[in-house]
């Protein structure tokens, strides 16, 4: 790799308590920030990127997502529905989903975060059909490696069918042993432990309603033993809330608690429903949560108690979800929306813009396990996301350029960097033509609709 200069910077936020930098340059050599100040002098060799009209901020870390579910966008049949029965209905969809669709998904998916500013993501794959005959974490790895993104995916799980009183059908679970057996595989074949590594596997039961405890107890004891992280969906609406009583006689968290599925290696997706004993309890065993506003609007699941989980030291990240629920994979859109939410929860008193960057960047890497990202530093990786700020709707808002990125229309990125390189180049993705991604992932997303 060879060095980038990003030169004449408008705005840069090194991290979300500075001050913003203008006028500064940026030099990167091979993978990482090599220096920061004003008045670098060029040198041979070096490209240079023209920064004086850009906004220059730290990749964004995406902490929840459902790749496959790029497929089912915008379904009319559930539009109005709430989680469980959204679920329901879109098992039969998904149970089709096979090895093309999950490399066609990913590549849709990373796209776009890329395309957002996105540098670093994880997935949520629980879905195993019997349609599916390949590898899922190497499918996922391959388009991960085309496009050039960090990635952290979750082996995830379903162990509990319909028949066990679970929702998914029996075509898309598999057993307790065939699931452990994998995970020890994709953890010994993909996980990459080293500083700046580009791949990380996480382990993910889907649910406390869709797998075993023996499925969470197991999981939880491989994460220890190979030191991976550990997550799941917990607390995102109250019908999962009655079921783990009816079930068990115990609330969510304390379920996860009995399993060992607690701790600082772990975190979970949406935590709406966390009483104040709980946030405690987090607090105390450093569990974090993954916000996903635009889902929990969209499903009408409820509000996350981000603000109070923030100012007790709770380490929220944030994430899009599934492309189902959400409709979208633009991490910036999703910052937006986390801050917005939190206004209407919280009034005056919620999000500041620099805190829901923080959740995006910082938070986010420490939630996936990644070193020396999240910020830009000397000496830290080179994932790094470059706006503009030169058209209509950013007029009269360059007093705060960087805060303005959230307060104004949300905008793709014109330039995205990841461990040194060049992703998106003028808002294009470098690693893979868009229109054949866009073109394959529309022929599969119309057959999986039609064989439902």
């Amino acid at each position: 790799m060879g060095k980038i200069l990003l030169k004449n910077i408008g705005a840069m936020m090194t991290d979300c308590d500075s001050e913003d930098k203008r006028g500064y340059d940026l030099l990167i050599d091979g993978n990482r920030i090599s220096r920061i100040a004003k008045g670098i002098e060029l040198e041979y060799g070096v490209q240079v990127i023209d920064c004086s009209e850009y906004i220059v901020i730290p990749g964004l870390v995406n902490t929840h997502h459902h790749f496959f579910q790029t497929l089912t966008r915008n379904i009319p049949d559930v539009a109005q529905a709430k989680l469980y029965d959204w679920l329901v209905f879109l098992y039969e969809v998904w149970k089709n989903i096979d090895d093309e669709a999950v490399y066609f998904s990913s590549l849709t998916a990373m796209g776009e975060l890329l395309k957002s500013g996105c540098t670093c993501s994880t997935d949520h794959h629980y879905l195993y059909s019997k349609a599916m005959k390949g590898d899922v974490m190497a499918t996922q790895f391959a388009a991960a490696s085309a496009l050039g993104m960090r990635f952290a995916p979750t082996r995830g799980s379903m162990s509990l069918s319909k028949k066990d009183g679970g929702l998914p059908p029996d075509s898309v679970v598999q057993s307790e042993d065939a699931i452990l057996a994998d995970c020890e595989r994709v953890i010994s074949r993909f996980h990459d432990a080293s500083e700046g590594s580009m791949r990380r596997i996480i382990l993910a039961p889907c649910s406390p309603f869709s797998v075993t405890l023996n499925s969470l107890k197991d999981a939880a004891a491989l994460a220890k033993k190979h030191s991976v992280r550990l997550h799941t969906h917990l607390c995102e609406t109250m019908d999962e809330e009655n079921q783990m009583l009816e079930m068990y006689g115990k609330r969510p968290l304390e379920l996860m608690d009995d399993c060992g599925f607690v701790g600082e290696n772990v975190f979970y997706a949406h935590g709406i429903w966390f009483n104040d004993e709980e946030l405690e309890f987090l607090k105390k065993t450093k569990t974090g949560v993954s916000h996903c506003p635009s889902s929990n609007m969209r499903l009408g699941s409820g509000i996350c108690r981000v603000r109070e989980m923030l100012d007790m030291g709770i380490n929220v990240s944030c994430g899009v979800d599934g492309s189902a629920s959400n409709d979208s994979s633009n991490l910036l859109a999703e910052l937006r929306n986390a801050l917005l939410l939190q206004r209407v929860k919280y009034k005056e008193s919620g999000l500041t813009a620099r805190e829901a960057f923080r959740i995006g960047t910082i938070n986010g890497a420490r939630t996936l396990g990644f070193e020396k990202t999240g910020e830009l530093r000397e000496g830290w990786l080179a994932d790094i996301a470059i706006f503009p700020m030169n058209d209509i709707g950013y007029v009269g808002a360059k007093i705060s350029p960087v805060d303005s990125l959230l307060f104004t229309q949300t905008r793709n990125a014109v330039y995205t960097i990841v461990n040194g390189k060049v992703v998106v180049d003028h808002g294009n993705l470098v690693g893979m033509d868009e229109n054949y991604i866009v073109s394959n992932a529309n022929r599969i997303a119309k057959d999986l609709y039609e064989k439902r």
